[in-house]
């Protein structure tokens, strides 16, 4: 059964095709970064993974989306299998939630942890174990808005990880973070992989590729320009015919990072 199932994938917005035929398989093992520029359909798929919108359909298509093998998938029901971390998520909540609330509303698909919602025992324990993956177990009482932009990205880490997922889906992970922090999160990624978490990282910044990830899908126009090794696509030249301008890859130590 794969992870994620998508054959003649597309989405219409206003008679125009935001994706056009995709076809993409991630096996549920498996570790990936779908990159590319603004644009290029990432934000739609993202959506399309949350449920937020749905493939278009017409009497002669042979469309397939289907996550874990199934075609009815609702997020909530399986966030035990798939965890979606979106950055948008970090402004939403309010100042005074607490750490350990954010990471608790995981298991509701909440933005707080409200009254007629039961935290049993098992999920503090779990709450606590996601805290500890992800090295914020003494947050857990503070509340939201005395946190740095990179313990509240640890804190939404570990409220999708929480219910026991073994993929996350990453949403441009690493925007806005300094170098320094950049590279405490690419050796944090390393570890979840490591400890059998399967990423899928959706990015236009190559930098937020760990070591670990092989595999490379990039998009551009709504379709999938190229899929394969990551040693063989993040290149000069096809970074500059991906994002139509003049494009240089550096690789060092693992990261690789594009030049203009």
């Amino acid at each position: 059964m794969k992870m994620l199932e998508m054959k003649g994938v597309s989405v219409v917005r206003s008679g125009k095709k935001i994706l056009d035929s995709i076809d993409l398989s991630i096996e549920p093992d498996e570790s990936v970064a779908i990159v590319g520029s603004n644009g290029s359909g990432k934000t739609t798929l993202i959506k399309l993974l949350r449920g937020e919108i749905h493939p278009y359909f017409d009497e002669n298509s042979h469309t397939v989306m289907k996550i874990f093998g199934d075609e009815n998938w609702n997020i909530f029901d399986i966030r035990n299998k798939m965890g979606i971390v979106s950055m948008d998520l970090q402004s939403q909540f309010s100042p005074d939630t607490l750490v350990s609330e954010v990471i608790a509303s995981g298991f509701f698909g909440s933005l707080d942890v409200f009254r007629n919602m039961e935290v049993t025992s098992e999920m503090v324990s779990k709450v606590r174990n996601a805290a500890l993956m992800m090295g914020i177990e003494e947050l857990l009482d503070r509340t939201v808005d005395g946190l740095s932009m990179g313990e509240m990205r640890r804190t939404l880490i570990a409220r999708a990880l929480a219910p026991g997922p073994g993929t996350l889906v990453m949403d441009e992970p690493m925007t806005g973070l300094d170098v320094t922090m950049m590279s405490k999160f690419r050796k944090m990624f390393d570890l979840l992989i490591g400890a059998g978490v399967n990423l899928i990282i959706v990015t236009h910044d190559l930098a937020d590729i760990p070591e670990s990830i092989d595999r490379v899908v990039m998009m551009k126009g709504g379709r999938i320009y190229a899929d394969g090794k990551k040693e063989a696509l993040l290149t000069s030249e096809t970074m500059s015919v991906l994002y139509d301008e003049p494009i240089k890859v550096e690789h060092n130590e693992g990261v690789y990072r594009i030049y203009q």
